[in-house]
């Protein structure tokens, strides 16, 4: 039976996760601080933020008056343009686009990592539904693009003029050739892909690096450790999707254990139960200082609910004590919250969850709704909480540049 050394608390555990997350004060992050209005320094500012993850997911759900990839760069970059989140996937910027933890943009340098599931999609049940029958048309698609340049994704939904993009499987042999790598994802404008060759997307020095899949998944180890800090095997592996590979994990570990990078840790819960897992060997003493720590429950800001500390329900549970839900797909009358809610971390807490709606139209960003999780005072919230979702909220509006509708401090 493997035993752990070390054990850190919750509250612990917890500022940890929102220290290498970017979400705590300065003095205790290790991302940039917020970027200059300079469009330079917001690009290296929001590269950085990337990069400590090794991702950014997407989505395409923008009522709240941001995408997704957009909410979590603006919970930590006080004067980011939000444009700029829209724009980060260009030809010549140092990403690319693939299914890391779900579709998501992550750092150019990555790219040979992911050769293992390059080669797993191909082989994989959607592959052949998607493909079979499909070689010659797929040679066609690959051809087309190679003399007349790239597709957008838009001209594959078989709307305005049809014709031969029009041709039914077309998106999902195109989608497909994207996951084997035979295309790659050039850019996004107004979140609509364009896809081209591989060649003409990504560095011919990471097409050609070999990474055998062992070594690939030591490294994402190694980086969603770096992002989270304490976790368990499990958070770990669905960080990058990395299911049904117990054994080559375990290994992974291993030799990052042995290479002193990681170590094994439990966790000790408020209830006294200990929970196994790892973190870096270097956050120990971080991990002490930060149980020293004060986090400013008046500092607070929105997170998106795929912010990578939010994604992880049963994490969030552990750490914070909150259900993390997301209502998207529910018809309105069986909501509990509301349609797309953004969680509102004060301090080290997570106090309340808000239902935005932002209209540009109208020049506003409505609140539609904010549950507190004080259990004395869901609806109404303390002097405290109030004024520290007034602050998150008043900090959104800002930076879309609308008027706040709806709320009464």
């Amino acid at each position: 039976m493997t035993t752990h050394s070390h054990c850190i608390d919750t509250r612990t555990a917890r500022r940890l996760a929102l220290a290498n997350a970017g979400l705590l004060e300065p003095r205790w992050t290790q991302l940039p601080r917020a970027a200059g209005r300079g469009a330079r320094r917001q690009r290296a500012a929001a590269h950085a933020i990337i990069r400590r993850f090794g991702y950014l997911q997407l989505d395409t759900v923008s009522i709240a008056g941001a995408r997704s990839h957009g909410l979590v760069l603006l919970s930590r970059l006080r004067n980011l343009d939000p444009l700029l989140a829209e724009q980060l996937l260009q030809p010549g910027e140092p990403l690319f686009e693939y299914w890391g933890h779900e579709a998501s943009w992550m750092p150019i340098d990555l790219y040979p990592l992911f050769e293992f599931r390059r080669q797993g999609l191909r082989r994989s049940k959607y592959w052949k539904r998607w493909m079979t029958g499909q070689s010659a048309f797929a040679r066609d698609i690959l051809q087309r693009v190679r003399d007349e340049g790239p597709i957008r994704s838009v001209d594959l939904d078989g709307k305005g003029e049809g014709g031969w993009w029009g041709h039914k499987p077309a998106k999902r042999v195109v989608v497909a050739l994207w996951w084997s790598g035979d295309l790659a994802i050039r850019e996004r404008a107004n979140f609509q892909r364009t896809f081209d060759l591989p060649e003409r997307v990504i560095p011919q020095s990471y097409r050609s690096t070999s990474v055998e899949r062992h070594d690939a998944v030591r490294h994402l180890l190694r980086l969603a450790l770096e992002g989270h800090g304490w976790a368990t095997v499990g958070t770990l592996a669905s960080t990058w999707r990395l299911s049904n590979m117990r054994p080559t994990l375990h290994r992974a570990l291993d030799e990052l254990e042995s290479e002193g990078f990681a170590t094994r840790c439990a966790l000790r819960t408020d209830s006294g139960r200990t929970v196994p897992g790892w973190i870096p060997a270097r956050d120990l003493d971080r991990a002490a200082r930060l149980r020293r720590a004060r986090p400013n429950p008046s500092s607070a800001v929105l997170l998106s609910p795929f912010d990578p500390v939010l994604w992880d329900r049963a994490r969030v549970a552990q750490l914070f004590g909150f259900d993390q839900l997301l209502e998207i797909f529910k018809p309105q009358h069986e909501r509990r919250y509301g349609y797309f809610c953004l969680p509102v971390l004060a301090g080290e807490h997570l106090i309340a969850r808000v239902d935005l709606k932002a209209e540009r139209a109208k020049n506003e960003v409505r609140v539609l709704s904010c549950r507190f999780e004080s259990t004395a005072s869901r609806r109404a919230g303390s002097a405290v909480e109030r004024a520290a979702v007034t602050l998150a909220l008043r900090r959104h509006a800002d930076a879309l540049g609308l008027a706040l509708r709806g709320w009464r401090n």
